[in-house]
């Protein structure tokens, strides 16, 4: 088995000192006095499970204070909670008893615009000791940015959101027949865009561009890159936002890998650069197409990991009806420049303006993934690339089915096993949070072992 030589921070960190509760404290009293002025009365807190549903606790904003400093409680079984909401089960995975505590991240509440009285802010997940818990997955992303940083790197990320939205609380039924990309389908929908740009634009969130895209009913919305726990806090921030919008315009969104089988599903494309003293280390150096060795070790170290990876980016049994070939969907494991079709598509921008738009596209990760942990684990795999050196291999210039590439795998079973195996992810993940993925995606697989791509959709397609 392959021995990551990668050190990640440790799992264990001190608990939080009476002080820093009672700094807390006063920050959200400070916080709930200018949100009371605003006219919020309600605050909501939340994370995002193992299965990819974002899961929530709510207050009224008078209680701000006291939950700055101690949290609210929720219990550490949503460690397993499926899709479907009911849970795995074993005997290396949270049961019934034991609590946690959710403790709001007071730098990123929000008032929600599409949710007038309402505020939100992504959760970190405690003990009631007062340590981190180890489960935690935005403290997995953030463990695996410090990881980054200790080796002189920083990174910045951003998702690409996708979404299919319908009319109705029944049956698929779009609210536009304009064809994919086409300004009808936008004059049709033009103020629920409209309305969807201005409220993530009014919660501080930079739109870089959105589109009608290729599926009947389908948008896509990119907003500007951050660090990657801000990048992925953007990215529950930015559904969050669409849900609401769309509540408000009569529609129903949908984010599933899969609405309809057969039909291009709903990605949730990972775009990263690494940086180094201010530079970006994926142009200027004398690697392909002018990455820096450091940037091929990167991308070489996502591309060696990529079977285990889909575990955490591409997790659900409906995105192995999108993972599909000759669907711009990542279903080969290999990289090209601008190659739509590749797993790993190297963006270098264009002439003059490479030192700050090079990333990288992972292309094959979806809609059903925790952004914590799709994030976590590429940057993770990126920082093993560069630790044990690695090449890219030779470039994918043509669409991969015609060149004989290798294939993803092609069932979330046989992506649980490549991560089972994946001593890579076990290491910097820890053996909580690794087991509890491990046990949601094979319990996930046994789920949806005996069913139609026609029931995947149908008890996947309101989920996410």
């Amino acid at each position: 088995m392959l021995r990551s030589p990668t050190p990640f921070p440790p799992l264990d960190a001190p608990a939080l000192t009476p002080d820093a509760r009672a700094a807390r404290a006063a920050d959200g009293r400070a916080l709930g006095s200018a949100l009371a002025s605003r006219g919020v009365d309600s605050v909501v807190v939340g994370w995002v499970d193992n299965a990819g549903l974002a899961r929530v606790k709510a207050f009224p904003v008078r209680q701000l204070e006291k939950v700055a400093a101690w949290g609210v409680g929720a219990a550490p079984c949503f460690d397993v909670f499926l899709v479907d909401d009911g849970m795995a089960y074993g005997a290396d995975v949270p049961g019934p008893t034991g609590d946690l505590r959710l403790l709001p991240d007071l730098e990123r509440l929000v008032a929600l615009t599409a949710q007038p009285g309402w505020a939100w802010a992504p959760a970190d997940r405690w003990t009631q000791d007062g340590t981190p818990h180890p489960g935690c997955q935005r403290r997995f992303a953030r463990r695996m940015t410090e990881a980054a940083a200790a080796q002189g790197f920083t990174l910045r990320a951003g998702f690409e959101t996708e979404w299919v939205v319908a009319t109705g609380d029944t049956g698929l039924r779009f609210p536009t027949a304009g064809p994919a990309y086409g300004m009808q389908r936008l004059v049709d929908l033009s103020d629920y865009l409209r309305d969807v740009m201005n409220a993530l634009d009014t919660q501080g969130l930079d739109v870089l561009q959105i589109h009608p895209e290729y599926a009947p009913g389908q948008f896509e919305v990119s907003v500007a890159a951050a660090d990657p726990v801000g990048a992925a806090d953007a990215a529950v921030l930015v559904r969050h936002t669409i849900r609401a919008v769309s509540a408000r315009h009569g529609l129903r969104p949908s984010f599933a890998p899969v609405v309809t089988p057969g039909v291009v599903g709903n990605g949730g494309h990972l775009h990263v650069s690494l940086w180094r003293d201010g530079t970006n280390v994926m142009q200027g150096g004398p690697g392909p197409h002018g990455l820096t060795r450091d940037g091929e070790a990167f991308l070489a170290g996502v591309l060696d990991a990529l079977p285990a990876l889909l575990a955490l980016g591409t997790p659900s049994a409906g995105s192995y009806l999108r993972l599909v070939p000759s669907h711009w969907a990542g279903a080969f494991r290999c990289w090209g420049r601008e190659n739509r079709e590749a797993a790993v598509r190297l963006v270098t921008g264009s002439r003059g303006e490479t030192g700050h738009a090079a990333n990288a596209e992972v292309k094959c990760f979806d809609g059903a993934a925790n952004p914590y942990l799709a994030v976590g684990g590429v940057v993770a795999a990126g920082l093993d690339g560069i630790a044990r050196g690695l090449t890219l291999p030779a470039e994918v210039t043509a669409d991969p089915a015609d060149t004989g590439a290798e294939r993803l795998p092609a069932s979330l079973m046989d992506a649980a096993t490549a991560f089972d195996r994946s001593a890579l992810l076990a290491a910097a993940l820890g053996p909580d949070l690794h087991a509890a993925v491990a046990a949601v995606r094979r319990a996930e697989a046994a789920l949806f072992a005996t069913a139609t791509p026609d029931e995947i959709a149908d008890a996947t397609r309101w989920r996410y």
